[in-house]
């Protein structure tokens, strides 16, 4: 067992190994603006070449892309590149450059979930609200519950929090990081696997709105308790629901009104687009700017957008894009973050893999009982339960806060990564497993997601 107080030279090691791999050393002198346009370009084609590379190898496994995006950047993070070929890692991403990837890997993100906003089918959900709520309370519930206890056990046996942070933030934040559910790939693994519009597809999809904005308004809390100003916490979830509020109240109708002309002449005029980039990042400023994810308000935004030829040209020009060059790079920085060589003792992999099972068994499983509680057959509900235990990306944003603000250690972030990795990759197997291989168990209610 790993005492939280006192110094030892497991945990000296530790110490100089994450600084290390945190903090590659530069390779000569500072780097100009030119030589960091130089080394991003550079930088960005290895990303990308890796990304497709292990797409190429995840695909008859029957991953989605941006499954194997994520293991791309665990990857050519410090658990692989940089514990086997430090000079190479400490050359590809040397530390000025940081401060370059991580902006763009946010405008990936939000320019994703503003996609992922315009494809959301609020009147699908709407249809289905008692399983979706039914679903959405217990998937958060028992996780939250589980994650807190686990949070308690670690505050109390172990080094996984840094000695700053209370036992009620440990054990919130544990507890929101176990509730989490990978919305964004949701709505991609549902895409993948054909399910839109299904009962499984619709019920998940909402349950998993649900769940994330419930373990981000935790958060919030978390933050305020860190910093000691609760009236942030009042900022973050106030402000979040005045600006869903007013987006979805206010601006939507205005929006509606002002795609008619679009409507009539069938196309969006690059005036129109630009106004459209420009409300997505007044959206994504303001929620980043109260304390809350970029991500949330592009979301919102996107679900605002009047559906039809405005959503149908957004998608088209910025889908893309974001998919095959911005989000990848999320992914990489997320992964540099990752130092799954922190893990260097049987007790910490055991510590990681208990994180596992409590992930598993207090999402996926409490979602399939709730689903079928609520009159899904068993196959759909076993469906649903495995699709909301996937993590993914989602959870990588929450523990990079996390880490950011000092809450949890390089050890954690490394344990909890692991969790969001596995629960995402097990998904798309099991799924096929307990469910079937094309999956699709009910006519969809309404014409499919569009999701390129």
């Amino acid at each position: 067992m790993i005492p939280r107080d006192g110094l030892d030279m497991r945990g000296i090691r530790r110490s100089v190994m994450a600084e290390l791999l945190c903090r590659p050393t530069p390779v000569g002198p500072i780097m100009s603006n030119l030589q960091l346009a130089v080394h991003f370009f550079f930088q960005l084609a290895m990303i990308l070449i890796v990304c497709q590379l292990v797409g190429r190898a995840a695909r008859p496994l029957g991953q989605p892309q941006v499954v194997a995006e994520m293991i791309a950047g665990v990857l050519l993070g410090p658990s692989l590149l940089g514990l086997f070929w430090p000079g190479a890692f400490a050359r590809l991403f040397p530390v000025e450059t940081l401060s370059v990837l991580y902006p763009i890997s946010q405008l990936g993100i939000a320019a994703y979930m503003f996609v992922v906003g315009m494809e959301f089918r609020v009147d699908i959900v709407q249809r289905r609200l008692r399983s979706a709520v039914a679903v959405s309370i217990t998937g958060m519930a028992t996780p939250f519950i589980l994650g807190a206890a686990l949070g308690w056990f670690f505050f109390h046996h172990t080094s996984m929090f840094p000695a700053k942070t209370s036992l009620a933030e440990a054990m919130i934040f544990l507890g929101a990081s176990m509730c989490i559910t990978a919305f964004p790939m949701l709505a991609r693994i549902i895409h993948f696997k054909k399910l839109a519009g299904t009962t499984m597809g619709t019920v998940a999809l909402g349950a998993g709105a649900i769940d994330d904005a419930a373990a981000w308004c935790l958060l919030a809390v978390v933050l305020a308790s860190f910093t000691g100003e609760f009236s942030h916490a009042v900022i973050n979830i106030g402000g979040g629901i005045l600006y869903v509020g007013v987006t979805l109240l206010i601006v939507r109708p205005l929006l509606s009104r002002w795609s008619t002309p679009i409507e009539l002449r069938g196309y969006l005029n690059d005036r129109d687009f630009v106004f459209c980039l420009i409300l997505v990042m007044l959206g994504a400023w303001f929620t980043d700017a109260i304390g809350l994810h970029a991500v949330f308000g592009a979301f919102v935004m996107g679900a605002a957008m009047p559906r039809g030829v405005v959503t149908s040209a957004l998608m088209d020009r910025i889908q893309p894009l974001t998919v095959a060059l911005l989000l990848p790079l999320f992914f990489t920085y997320s992964g540099l973050n990752t130092q799954i060589g922190l893990l260097d003792s049987t007790y910490l992999w055991f510590m990681a893999l208990l994180v596992l099972v409590v992930a598993v068994g207090g999402k996926g499983v409490a979602c399939w009982l709730a689903a079928r509680a609520t009159g899904i057959s068993n196959r759909e509900a076993l469906g649903i339960g495995t699709l909301m235990n996937a993590r993914g990306l989602m959870e990588l944003i929450i523990i990079n806060i996390g880490l950011q603000r000092g809450i949890i250690s390089p050890a954690l972030f490394a344990t909890l990564a692991i969790m969001a990795v596995v629960t995402t990759l097990m998904a798309s197997p099991l799924f096929e497993w307990l469910v079937g291989r094309h999956g699709v168990l009910a006519e969809p209610e309404e014409e499919p997601l569009a999701i390129n």
